[in-house]
């Protein structure tokens, strides 16, 4: 993994690459790259991050945005989410982008826009 920063309007952000096929896929990799960027805005590739989280009967979700709040973190998720067939993610996704503190957008001049 890797970190570019990206400076915005609304401060910087740490952008989490990764090799093609690395996947974050347990809680502690995914504290560890929150942990481990420079600013308080942390952006990933939804295909970078395992299919758990998307699954919120799993809880990885919700683990990690606790952990990204008490920590003061903002997290922005990169991808396509127009077609998500499951209602509670549907739902989950609408309320975090209501908030700002989690986003699930397509990119990051959306993101910018967005964050609160």
């Amino acid at each position: 993994m890797t970190i570019k920063t990206i400076e915005t309007e609304k401060g910087i952000i740490s952008s989490l690459a990764f090799e093609a096929g690395e996947k974050l896929n347990t809680f502690s990799e995914f504290f560890d790259a929150l942990m481990s960027a420079p600013s308080h805005t942390i952006s990933v590739d939804k295909a970078n991050i395992t299919e758990r989280f998307f699954d919120l009967k799993t809880g990885v979700a919700g683990e990690i945005l606790q952990k990204a709040s008490n920590y003061r973190k903002r997290l922005i998720i990169l991808g396509d989410f127009e077609n998500v067939e499951s209602k509670s993610l549907r739902d989950f996704i609408y309320e975090s982008n209501r908030t700002g503190k989690v986003l699930f957008v397509e990119n990051l001049e959306v993101a910018a826009r967005l964050l609160k």
